[in-house]
């Protein structure tokens, strides 16, 4: 009774299926996080009557033949890194990417990460730095008693000083875009590493071909849709019951033949 091990792959699946999902909807308030989507595969078929064999002596073919499958696996949890929409906040260290690329966060082992959740804030020494105190790169100084700070769409930042009437340029922020971004690898806190399913990091600056433009005092939201992710949830649900029943009927069928006089 093979139907037992199938759905049982069905219900492992649909398992997946809903932990991926519960995670879109937990982080539907996470700034810049990205939803997923899990894609499943067929596993292997037994060829109880192959397609194509010789079917008689005189040649003919058998045009279908017997396959039967063996049940689901999991083929991937793919990435989907579509643009979330943009909020306003007032914040000027609030930064949303419009379009392609990340920001370049320095870690403390030495590492590149990257990111885009563009909520970042000042350090001790005035360096622009993630709410985690990491740097985000070039690594920027904002100098003591700067009066405003303005970071225009090409990323580069302007402070005024007391008693300057001209903003002072120092510096311009870095954007990191990636042939494959869905291949990079989340560590959590709204940060990636680069693998070698991503591609090379290619860095850039913003609103040039190839990278977004930086928008100043907004943040962008998850691109998780609470309505999609609720029928896709009940859906994934359902496909789990039935799985279920499969071996609920299973196990009837095997009682009737053990039960046999």
């Amino acid at each position: 009774m093979k139907a037992l091990s199938i759905a049982a792959t069905g219900m492992i699946a649909q398992q997946l299926n809903v932990e991926v999902i519960s995670n879109n909807i937990a982080n539907m308030n996470t700034t810049g996080f990205k939803r997923q989507r899990a894609e499943f595969q067929d596993l292997l078929y037994q060829n109880l009557a192959r397609v194509g064999a010789t079917s008689s002596d005189t040649g003919t073919i058998s045009p279908t033949g017997i396959q039967v499958g063996v049940g689901v696996k999991t083929g991937g949890v793919y990435r989907i890194t579509q643009q979330g929409s943009v909020v306003g906040t007032g914040n000027p260290l609030d930064l949303a990417i419009n379009g392609n690329g990340y920001f370049r966060v320095l870690l403390p082992n030495g590492n590149n990460a990257y990111t885009r959740s563009g909520s970042l804030q000042l350090g001790p020494t005035g360096q622009i730095v993630t709410i985690e105190g990491y740097t985000v790169a070039p690594g920027l100084t904002i100098p003591q008693g700067a009066t405003d700070i303005t970071i225009n769409p090409n990323g580069e930042v302007l402070v005024k000083l007391q008693g300057q009437i001209t903003p002072s340029n120092i510096g311009q922020l870095e954007l990191v875009a990636f042939p494959n971004p869905a291949g990079l690898e989340a560590i959590g806190s709204n940060k990636f590493l680069e693998t070698p399913a991503s591609g090379t990091a290619n860095i850039g600056v913003a609103n040039t071909p190839g990278f977004g433009v930086i928008l100043q005092k907004f943040l962008e939201n998850s691109n998780v849709n609470s309505v999609s992710e609720i029928t896709a949830l009940i859906t994934a649900q359902r496909a789990y019951e039935m799985n279920s029943k499969v071996i609920t009927t299973a196990d009837q069928m095997m009682s009737v033949t053990s039960n046999l006089r």
